[in-house]
C-alpha cells in the first residue's frame, strides 16, 4: 500500500495495483480481486532470469572497447 513504485511497469504490464492509503480504494481493490481473480498481468519484456548475464556481456564489451581487457579475454 504506497503512494508509488520505483517499478511502474508492475502496474502497467503485471499485477500490481497502486492503491496508497485510500481506505475506499484499498476495499474496491480487494472485492475486485476476490470477484475476478485480480488483474491478468503479463510478465514483462527482459524479465526472464537472465539480466546477470546480459550485464556481464554488455560490460565486457564496454571494457574492451577501452582496452581494459583483451577482446580475446571477453567471453
Amino acid at each position: 500500500m504506497r503512494e508509488n513504485t520505483e517499478r511502474p511497469i508492475t502496474v502497467d504490464e503485471g499485477t500490481n495495483t497502486l492503491v496508497a492509503r485510500d481506505h475506499a480504494k484499498v476495499i474496491a481493490c480487494v472485492d475486485e480481486i476476490l470477484g475476478s481473480g485480480g488483474k491478468r498481468g503479463r510478465r514483462p519484456e527482459l524479465w526472464d532470469g537472465r539480466a546477470a548475464s546480459r550485464i556481464a556481456r554488455h560490460l565486457a564489451g564496454w571494457l574492451a572497447e577501452r582496452g581494459v581487457v583483451a577482446a580475446n579475454e571477453v567471453a
